[in-house]
């Protein structure tokens, strides 16, 4: 009997069953899926090879396509891994109660995940990209309709600001959001690049003299 074991991210338990003989033994495929996603976080999708791969999740190459798929479904759930995880952030910047404090926690947030210390610098939705060719071109895919995602999310939750009063009727949501996610990637790249914390905090703090404050506080 194969098994893999999966616990979420709220910690609940899941077990896939596949019967075979000569399978491989039981894993936890949550552990596996964490390595495999520091290794595409590392070194981008194409950079990342099945070699490397297998050898971080601790798995044959056989393990773990019967697991995961093949290199491309591997990637996506360790996109999604990634976005309940380490970019959960965004998620938790969507929920505070102004605009304002939307965007500060949205690029403090991208400041600590992305120089977090012991682990890979920068994004992985900015290194899955990087130097993607056709082989990637689905990846590349997936990578561009998950920070469209997030971007809209960021709109509609300005565009709820400003219906709220939060935001100045002339405020421009789908421009703000823009702004923002432009500004989380361009400190994405800088951290990949060794810039220090200190440094992109003094871009946060540029970064937000333009943004609107809060309008029921002027």
């Amino acid at each position: 009997m194969y098994r893999t074991v999966r616990k979420s991210y709220d910690g609940n338990m899941t077990r896939t069953d596949a019967p075979g003989v000569g399978r491989p033994r039981a894993f936890d495929t949550e552990q596996a899926l964490d390595r495999a996603m520091e290794v595409f976080w590392r070194q981008g999708y194409e950079g990342a090879s099945l070699a490397e791969l297998t050898a971080a999740m601790g798995i044959t190459r056989t393990s773990m396509y019967a697991a995961f798929g093949n290199k491309e479904a591997l990637f996506r759930q360790a996109l999604d891994r990634y976005a309940g995880g380490p970019a959960g952030y965004v998620r938790r910047a969507l929920e505070q109660p102004t605009a304002r404090a939307v965007a500060e926690h949205l690029l403090e947030g991208a400041i600590l995940t992305t120089t977090g210390r012991g682990g890979p610098a920068g994004c992985l939705s900015v290194q899955g990209a990087l130097a993607t060719g056709a082989a990637g071109q689905a990846a590349r895919d997936a990578l561009i309709t998950w920070r469209r995602k997030g971007e809209k999310a960021l709109r509609e939750r300005f565009v709820r600001a400003v219906a709220e009063g939060d935001l100045p009727p002339h405020a421009d949501p789908a421009t703000l959001a823009r702004y923002l996610v432009t500004v989380v990637y361009g400190i994405a790249v800088e951290a990949a690049t060794g810039t220090p914390r200190v440094a992109l905090r003094q871009i946060i703090d540029i970064a937000l003299r333009d943004f609107p404050a809060d309008h029921h506080r002027k």
